[in-house]
């Protein structure tokens, strides 16, 4: 494969999808990989963005509204296919393979929160589904940094369809539907309840309000320039790990639909906030405090999402800024989804409170993704962009803060 002319081909699509980033010398480092660890040429790239949460969190799981979108940092495989049945994936920063016969569906206990499950979870769900699957030796890179809140795991996931996709159904799979079977891997192979979310903004790509009420989910499409308006899209790196957090994310659905069947749903979608107000007397007692607080924030965040996408179609940035700040607000006194119980740190709010000295009254600020650790994020003044990295990267560490842009597409195959 010649890589180079492979760029020049799709020059115009892969400046859109890195924000006029150069990444060949990325992708031929890649394609030298795939050569180098099973001695034949790739036959194609697979590629799935990072997501950025902008308001609605913790909202998806309960059928709720999210305004997200993907972005320029992404997970790339070089792939090719092989006629055992069996994927063998090398990925950078890791000695060994994770090879997976995927002819085998069965849900595997000791494979749960690792590579392994998710690669034979998308598998056994596109049989299910009446999709073809075969092996594939794949060699993979990511710029989306695990643990960041930008959801490595679900990009790793709509790679993984789509690279089934490509070489054995000639892309055809619907990226809603990619979203749907990469969810399905996540929460019953890999065991985190996890929403749409993730996987949705990874795949359909774009800035978009997600209505999860609706079936299939509504995806309206939002454009908007951040940068033409003079600000850039930030997440900072704070710290912490998501990997053993499971056990939180988990409980967050959990409280909520237990307040929900207490009003006799069961799910928060179909719950007003006044409701819940007048539910309080019986509620009490009967679900923890946590559980109604947790609640309130759903009633109110799956609202702000469409608040936020509103003001952006009437240009009213201003308002947008307002509603974010709102929304981490919630986040924090509610949903209580900042730091992890267990440990004295709290780098989210330490970078959240850092962030309103320097840009109240002229950005936004929140926290961003699951919580508990990893990022925040913050739309920064180009005037104040260089200052506010410095500070950031002064306290949690060099490069901590990385400027975003919005990805037009999701997951693409290159050939």
């Amino acid at each position: 494969m010649d890589v180079r002319a492979l760029f020049e081909r799709n020059r115009a699509r892969l400046d859109a999808l890195y924000a006029g980033q150069d990444q060949s010398d990325r992708y031929e480092k890649l394609a030298d990989a795939f050569r180098a660890q099973f001695g034949r040429e790739p036959e194609m790239f697979v590629s799935a963005p990072g997501r950025t949460e902008v308001v609605g969190n913790h909202t998806d799981h309960q059928n709720g509204k999210v305004l997200a979108a993907a972005v320029n940092l992404d997970t790339v495989a070089a792939v090719a296919p092989r006629d055992d049945g069996r994927v063998v994936l090398y990925s950078a920063g890791y000695d060994k393979p994770f090879d997976v016969d995927v002819t085998d569906d069965a849900v595997h206990e000791d494979e749960k929160e690792t590579t392994f499950s998710l690669i034979r979870g998308v598998a056994a769900r596109l049989r299910q589904l009446g999709y073809k699957v075969g092996g594939f030796d794949a060699s993979i890179t990511s710029t989306v940094f695990k643990g960041s809140g930008l959801s490595s795991s679900a990009a790793l996931e709509v790679m993984l369809v789509g690279a089934f996709d490509a070489l054995y159904n000639g892309w055809v799979i619907d990226p809603q539907e990619n979203a749907r079977i990469s969810q399905y891997a996540e929460n019953v192979f890999f065991g985190k309840p996890s929403g749409l979310m993730d996987q949705m903004a990874s795949a359909v790509g774009g800035l978009s309000i997600q209505d999860f009420g609706q079936n299939p989910t509504g995806v309206e499409a939002i454009r908007y320039d951040f940068g033409a308006k003079g600000y850039a899209v930030c997440v900072v790196s704070a710290g912490g790990e998501h990997g053993n957090l499971t056990a939180d994310y988990a409980a967050i659905p959990a409280e909520m639909k237990a307040v929900a069947k207490e009003m006799g749903e069961e799910l928060l979608q179909n719950v007003t906030p006044e409701a819940l107000f007048e539910a309080l007397p019986r509620l009490k007692n009967r679900v923890s405090d946590r559980s109604i607080l947790r609640a309130f924030h759903f009633v109110d965040d799956t609202r702000r999402a469409q608040e936020a996408a509103d003001a952006l179609k009437r240009d009213d940035l201003k308002g947008f800024f307002d509603t974010v700040v709102r929304a981490g607000d919630s986040s924090w006194e509610l949903l209580q989804n900042l730091h992890v119980a267990t440990s004295d740190n709290q780098e989210i709010p330490l970078a959240l409170e850092m962030s309103r000295r320097m840009l109240e009254g002229r950005g936004a600020w929140r926290n961003h993704g699951g919580g508990f650790a990893g990022t925040i994020l913050a739309f920064v003044p180009f005037d104040s962009l260089e200052a506010y990295r410095a500070a950031m990267d002064g306290v949690f560490g060099e490069k901590a803060t990385t400027v975003l842009a919005i990805r037009p597409e999701g997951v693409v195959c290159i050939k």
